[in-house]
């Protein structure tokens, strides 16, 4: 009999029902030589300290640091875990062959490792590894099961996560709960929880520390267009008035008039960040609530795999686009079908094939995530507005440019200098699927920005002369913004830098903080430990956050870029480029150097007790 074991019970249902395991009992299914069972996400975990010795159960600084000879795993102490797993095991014991149908992906790998480790199995195993939930897709990966050795590189990989995160999120804590929480507030320290944190306190002591500076800008209207001095600002208001008075009652000359045309390339397929990114600004979700949103809708069929850090397809990809389309052309909510319009110019041509969009060496193991072509039935309103943005972006790829023009002129009065830059679409291109959304007020600035640029400009003709209305305003400078879900995203996957040009980003993606699928859980922990909280949409780091940052002197706990500096070392183990007992070596000795010189410290600085009434009334993000 072969097993098939899936991460989800509604996964090994589909599955079951492909490959023809239709008789249900208890904890599987099975049938047509088929034994179809599943895990509810992890089953097993790391053992805790006191499993590997009783002096390890009390909190002590003298056992610190806590460093086991060797790492083992442990089911995990539920009813319906246990009773699963025995299920499981009984069938793993007597099978011929086991397939992992977990999810493709590193904590997919791990999830269902460890189970076939806890159960002693000892046949042999394939990997199914899909894409996307379809039925198409499970039929076609059921044809073309790899061979578990295949993944060995990226379940090392996971493996070395979570036994780098025992070791510092275990004797850390332990370490500065003892030291500094007066053993009474637990201080949590995590290897991306603690840099990610330090990025929303330091900044919020860059707001709060930021002096306004007064400057003045120099600006004329002319014929009904505002035109901006180029010397910049002025820093006094003298000199800002000096140069007022030089233009004032004087004519204004346009001395060039320079027009250019341009083209805009379609913005790249979704990753999850940027799907989280731009659900955070247009909807207003968490990064959280994105991810689930996304899963849901891949569960379902409708969207291809969600956790994945690539904004590419693999070539063998382009083919099924035709047939992806199509089911986006059928698509109808509320008796309207949203996307023919757009794909009506294309249809029965030959698609567009663009580098930025096929590309086959940027994909390692998923593709960006895209429609399935599967016609959506039977969406939230949330899921509906999800799918609506990966629809739309996938449709836009194989639109043509954006066409537009660039109306630079560049007036004189008295020799100073003053520019006006305006722009218009010619040919919209694939700017047509773009979805009007109202981005929240945080983003309003912004907005006018592009409204702004977006300005077409009344015939200017070099030499034309006439009368115009100088005006000098005085303008404060700003802090930095805080940060919102997006923008501590973006940071998050470019080490603490944020970085909105695309190209750039994706060249940083291999040092960025975390992985994609741990980035909202990562920030809902801050949450729950009460170290940040939300002010509309900004987030803001409490008094306890602060302190607890403050009190970090060892920079490789908070360091963006040291930690970056892990998570490149952890792709590396699942590239084969690195070694995963030198990964675990380093952060031994690193741990038991932060322990040492935590310990040393002659100071007696201590963290703000909070009252548990206090905790709960703040359980309200």
């Amino acid at each position: 009999m072969i097993v098939c074991i899936a991460e989800k019970p509604s996964v090994a249902k589909d599955i079951a029902r492909i490959i023809g395991a239709t008789n249900a009992h208890d904890g599987y299914m099975e049938g047509n030589g088929f034994q179809v069972t599943w895990t509810f996400g992890h089953l097993c975990t790391l053992k805790e300290p006191h499993d590997y010795t009783p002096m390890w159960k009390a909190w002590s600084l003298t056992a610190l640091p806590m460093i086991p000879e060797r790492f083992g795993i442990k089911l995990i102490d539920q009813p319906s875990i246990k009773k699963q797993f025995a299920i499981i095991e009984r069938l793993m014991q007597k099978a011929e062959r086991i397939v992992n149908c977990g999810d493709a992906g590193q904590e997919g790998e791990l999830i269902q490792r460890w189970v076939m480790q806890k159960a002693g199995a000892k046949c042999p195993v394939s990997r199914l590894w899909i894409s996307s939930m379809t039925d198409e897709a499970i039929r076609e990966g059921f044809q073309n099961l790899k061979d578990q050795d295949d993944y060995q590189p990226l379940y090392m990989a996971g493996l070395s996560r979570a036994i780098g995160d025992w070791l510092l999120g275990m004797n850390a804590t332990r370490l500065y709960t003892l030291k500094y929480g007066q053993n009474r507030q637990v201080l949590s320290i995590g290897r991306v929880q603690t840099p990610t944190l330090a990025l929303i306190v330091n900044r919020q002591k860059e707001i709060e520390n930021f002096k306004p500076e007064p400057y003045w800008v120099l600006a004329t209207v002319y014929r009904d267009t505002t035109f901006t001095a180029t010397t910049g600002k002025f820093t006094s208001k003298e000199e800002g008035e000096e140069a007022f008075a030089t233009i004032e009652g004087k004519p204004f000359t346009v001395t060039k008039v320079e027009k250019k045309e341009g083209k805009e390339q379609p913005p790249q397929l979704y990753d999850l960040t940027s799907l989280q990114v731009d659900c955070n600004r247009k909807f207003g979700y968490s990064a959280e609530m994105t991810l689930n949103l996304i899963q849901s809708l891949y569960e379902k069929k409708f969207t291809t795999y969600p956790r994945v850090d690539t904004q590419y397809l693999s070539d063998d990809i382009y083919p099924k686009c035709p047939q992806t389309l199509n089911g986006l052309y059928q698509t109808k909510f509320n008796g309207v079908a949203p996307y023919a319009e757009f794909i009506k110019p294309i249809g029965g041509k030959a698609l567009k094939k663009s580098k930025r969009v096929f590309d086959t060496s940027k994909v390692t193991d998923h593709h960006a995530i895209i429609p399935t072509g599967v016609i959506p039935q039977g969406l939230s309103d949330a899921e509906q507005k999800v799918f609506d943005l990966v629809a739309r972006r996938f449709i836009g790829v194989f639109l043509p440019d954006c066409k537009f023009s660039t109306t630079t002129v560049l007036g004189e009065v008295d020799k100073i200098e003053f520019k006006v830059t305006g722009k218009e679409i010619l040919e919209p291109g694939w700017r047509v699927v773009r979805e009007k959304v109202s981005e929240s007020s945080e983003n309003s600035e912004n907005s006018e920005k592009k409204e702004d640029e977006e300005r077409t400009l009344p015939t200017f003709v070099k030499g034309e002369t006439g009368e115009h209305q100088p005006t000098l305003t005085e303008k404060w400078t700003t802090p930095p913004p805080y940060y919102n879900e997006a923008s501590l995203l973006r940071a998050m996957e470019t080490a603490g830098k944020f970085v909105e040009d695309e190209t750039l980003r994706a060249a940083m993606k291999e040092n960025g903080i975390g992985r994609p699928s741990s980035r909202a859980s990562i920030i809902e922990t801050l949450f729950k430990r009460h170290y940040i909280k939300r002010e509309r949409k900004r987030l803001i780091a409490t008094p306890t956050g602060i302190e607890l940052i403050d009190l970090i002197r060892e920079e490789l706990l908070k360091s963006c870029e040291l930690t970056g500096i892990w998570e490149k070392k952890l792709r590396d183990i699942e590239h084969q480029k690195y070694d995963a007992g030198q990964f675990i070596q380093e952060l031994k000795e690193q741990i038991t150097a932060i322990v040492h010189d935590v310990m040393a410290d002659p100071s007696n600085r201590r963290v703000t007790v909070i009252p548990e009434e206090t905790k709960k009334k703040k359980g309200n993000k």
